[in-house]
């Protein structure tokens, strides 16, 4: 009869009392001990750790983002690619927990949806980031974290820079397209408006991809982040009135109503409409 297999016969590090170990890295009992569910029902502790590791994708995008950011700004566009496409890739991961979710049924919401009392998705602090740090400004959306001046902190130091569009059409301006028009009078506070004249540096960089081959391949990763970003929102909406239908969400939305509005949204306009001219 054979023995065990025992890793430390090849070299494997076994007694951790002085080392440090995967857990210790990870600080796992912290993570693993978050989840405090407030009611006994079963599927609490699936929508808890459904929004906790979306919230986790979340903080490494705003990462991925500000890199991004960075990068366009010095005009070092390699590096900003793999970084937009790592964003794309999170959004693919933060769609398939949709799937999970969704194997929970509207009795099974209901036996604890009272433990959740005001708080909801509608709140969460990195999501607006993200809506902010590529170019969804809305002011009215700071109003749900005045309660939290340290997270206003951060939204407002955001919104005081250039988003991920405006950096991007600096970009265009740097690289020979006149913008001042768009460009010189812009509030960063403020949510871009569709441009004509946008519009049709976006055509020229299309029509001529050899020529301007690193402003075409910056616009199609940023349409590709938008479409996974999308994606996510009508996942989050089947999700939603696959579950609840159209009550209103605990955070005092119209749930499915104001997410379905929330679908027109678009983060980068021209590059959307330059599509029906080319």
């Amino acid at each position: 009869m054979s023995c065990p297999y025992n890793p430390a016969s090849e070299g494997a590090e076994m007694d951790f009392n002085d080392k440090m170990s995967y857990g210790d890295y990870l600080q796992l009992d912290s993570i693993l001990n978050s989840q405090q569910p407030l009611s006994d029902a079963h599927d609490e502790m699936l929508f808890i750790i459904q929004h906790q590791t979306s919230e986790l994708w979340l903080k490494l995008a705003i990462h991925e983002m500000g890199a991004a950011l960075q990068q366009i700004r010095a005009d070092q566009l390699h590096p900003a690619f793999k970084h937009l496409s790592r964003v794309s890739r999170i959004f693919e991961q933060l769609n398939s927990a949709w799937d999970v979710l969704r194997t929970m049924t509207p009795s099974e919401y209901t036996s604890f949806r009272e433990s959740l009392g005001q708080s909801s998705g509608f709140q969460s602090y990195q999501y607006r980031a993200i809506e902010f740090v590529v170019g969804n400004r809305n002011l009215a959306m700071l109003k749900p974290h005045d309660h939290d001046p340290e997270v206003t902190e951060k939204l407002e130091a955001i919104l005081a820079m250039p988003s991920l569009y405006d950096e991007t059409l600096l970009l265009l301006q740097r690289n020979g397209f006149d913008l001042s028009t768009v460009l010189e009078q812009r509030n960063w506070r403020e949510k871009h408006q569709p441009s004509e004249l946008v519009e049709d540096a976006w055509q020229t960089v299309y029509k001529n991809p050899e020529k301007y081959w690193s402003l075409y391949e910056l616009a199609e990763k940023l349409v590709d982040f938008e479409d996974y970003f999308r994606r996510w929102r009508f996942n989050h909406v089947t999700t939603v009135e696959r579950i609840i239908g159209l009550k209103k969400g605990t955070g005092g939305t119209g749930g499915v109503s104001y997410l379905r509005r929330m679908l027109d949204t678009v983060l980068f306009p021209e590059l959307w409409t330059v599509r029906t001219k080319m």
